[in-house]
């Protein structure tokens, strides 16, 4: 499939059906997606990130118990409302600013949980033959530039699928796809050979794909033709190991700090992190954590 050259990036899609049975009991009746950090839920900072990045046709990826998210990026009239009567402008334009008016949120079921590539092409009728993003909303990541605003600026110039990777440690390949090639500019590589979840003697190199691609809509035909992969699940990395065959494939290593909130450990370090960063309640938050006895 090929689209027209120079077409911007304005699709994104968001997998957000998993169950987080990582952080049970607290996912029980919420999705994992909406656990804060510091003041918002994470998939709020992935849909700014998106949106950061010149996206504003956001398509979430949902399954059953997912309705907070939509109601999420909904307006909340009675809220809205209260806070307006209340004089709570302040916190009536914050509640407004989650979805902006120019921002259009569409939500499609995947049925069954197939893995991470069936989840993209559940939302292949909506890119309609465009290139498009993927953001997992476990990775939070922060960059300046926004990382996928780097990435969208990588793909005007190469008009080409685009990984986000960075270098991991040798006993965590087993965690990530893995991606190997050659150097092809600053922070780029030219994939040539990529791997899902390999064991740390079989991994090709130490580049990790972090939880953010561009890709081109080709990539919807090779997930079709995947047969089950790792975990018995339709991979997206095989597809893409699929789209190498006909379409170059970069790795970008991006300018930030990806925190990997699918754990407790990352979870918890996005929280202190960025609490210390926030405007409002930073200095207060950093006195505390110096008069912390850790001994």
């Amino acid at each position: 499939m090929s689209f027209a050259p120079n077409t911007p990036i304005t699709k994104a899609i968001f997998p957000v059906a998993g169950l987080g049975t990582r952080f049970l009991p607290a996912t029980k009746a919420q999705p994992k997606e909406m656990l804060p950090v510091v003041d918002k839920p994470l998939i709020q900072y992935a849909v700014e990130e998106a949106y950061a990045a010149g996206i504003r046709e956001m398509i979430f990826v949902t399954g059953r118990h997912k309705r907070p998210i939509e109601d999420h990026f909904d307006m909340a009239f009675e809220l809205e409302h209260e806070l307006e009567l209340a004089g709570k402008h302040e916190l009536l334009q914050l509640v407004q600013s989650i979805k902006p008016d120019d921002m259009e949120c569409v939500f499609v079921r995947q049925p069954k949980s197939l893995g991470l590539g069936h989840a993209v092409l559940c939302g292949e009728r909506l890119v309609r033959g465009e290139p498009f993003a993927v953001l997992l909303a476990d990775d939070l990541m922060v960059g300046e530039p926004a990382v996928l605003a780097q990435m969208v600026e990588q793909f005007n110039t190469l008009q080409a699928s685009i990984l986000a990777v960075q270098e991991v440690p040798a006993e965590h390949t087993k965690r990530y796809g893995i991606v190997a090639g050659v150097a092809a500019g600053e922070r780029l590589v030219e994939v040539q050979q990529i791997v899902e979840k390999p064991a740390p003697e079989k991994a090709p190199s130490r580049l990790g794909v972090a939880g953010r691609y561009i890709l081109t809509p080709t990539v919807f035909d090779q997930i079709r033709q995947q047969p089950r992969g790792v975990g018995n699940e339709i991979q997206l990395t095989d597809g893409i190991a699929g789209l190498l065959r006909s379409e170059k494939v970069f790795a970008y290593q991006y300018a930030g700090k990806r925190y990997d909130c699918g754990s407790k450990e990352g979870f918890l370090e996005a929280n202190v992190e960025l609490a210390l960063r926030h405007p409002q309640i930073g200095a207060g938050f950093r006195a505390y954590l110096k008069a912390l006895d850790l001994g």
